[in-house]
């Protein structure tokens, strides 16, 4: 018996301290070339999301893989974006690229937002079960964004600096409908990058400024709740 826990006692000092090892990787279309890290200290869970961005007649789709110090498993759909996310704690657990975000309707409808305008409606999809609202500040002015999303995420109570609210509710259309005043002054020019394969930039004012900065709010907010 005193050997036994001799050999417990060795093993558990042994591997105590290890990190949690992930797989890390960021693509248009495919995590193939995946490596696999050490987690830094603190971050105890391994993540993989699929982004898909459709505007207009311009679409892309971005596969993303790495270590979070906190993850929720789930989807949500902000009419332009959509966005699912598969986490787990093990080591190497997201060697799978999560799934596309689903595009079979469930029923569900709720409010979006399309640079100040909140009125237009949205189909959600998959498990997409709950309408939300967000309020959050880019530099100095308020921006909200509005659509469908996952129990899981509506369930996560993380919360960033410059998000100060987020409220979900499970009718159909309960996120409300508003026209929201946003102005976005001295944003000339939006720089985007995947992987170092593509970089778009963009000109815009007045109405297209405030578009331009609503999707950079959308990308950080799905940032926020799914990985953090």
């Amino acid at each position: 018996m005193d050997l036994k826990i001799s050999v417990f006692l060795l093993l558990a000092l042994c591997t105590a301290g290890q990190s949690l090892r992930c797989y890390e990787c960021l693509a248009k279309s495919s995590c193939a070339n995946q490596k696999v890290k050490t987690c830094p200290k603190g971050f105890s869970k391994c993540m993989s999301s699929t982004a898909v961005t459709q505007i207009g007649t311009m679409s892309a789709k971005v596969k993303a893989k790495d270590c979070v110090v906190d993850c929720v498993t789930g989807s949500m759909n902000l009419g332009i974006i959509k966005r699912s996310t598969v986490c787990c704690n093990t080591d190497q657990c997201n060697n799978r690229d999560a799934p596309d975000p689903s595009n079979v309707p469930n029923g569900k409808k709720c409010y979006t937002c399309e640079g100040t305008n909140c009125s237009k409606t949205l189909s959600c999809s998959g498990n997409e079960d709950n309408c939300f609202t967000a309020t959050a500040s880019h530099g100095e002015q308020p921006l909200t964004v509005k659509g469908c999303v996952s129990t899981s995420i509506c369930n996560a109570k993380t919360i960033i600096d410059d998000v100060q609210k987020i409220s979900c509710c499970s009718g159909n259309l309960c996120n409300g409908v508003q026209s929201v005043s946003q102005s976005v002054n001295g944003v000339k020019s939006v720089s985007q990058s995947v992987n170092g394969v593509k970089s778009v930039s963009q000109s815009v004012s007045g109405v297209q400024s405030v578009s331009q900065s609503f999707l950079f709010l959308g990308c950080s907010l799905l940032s926020f709740i799914l990985l953090h």
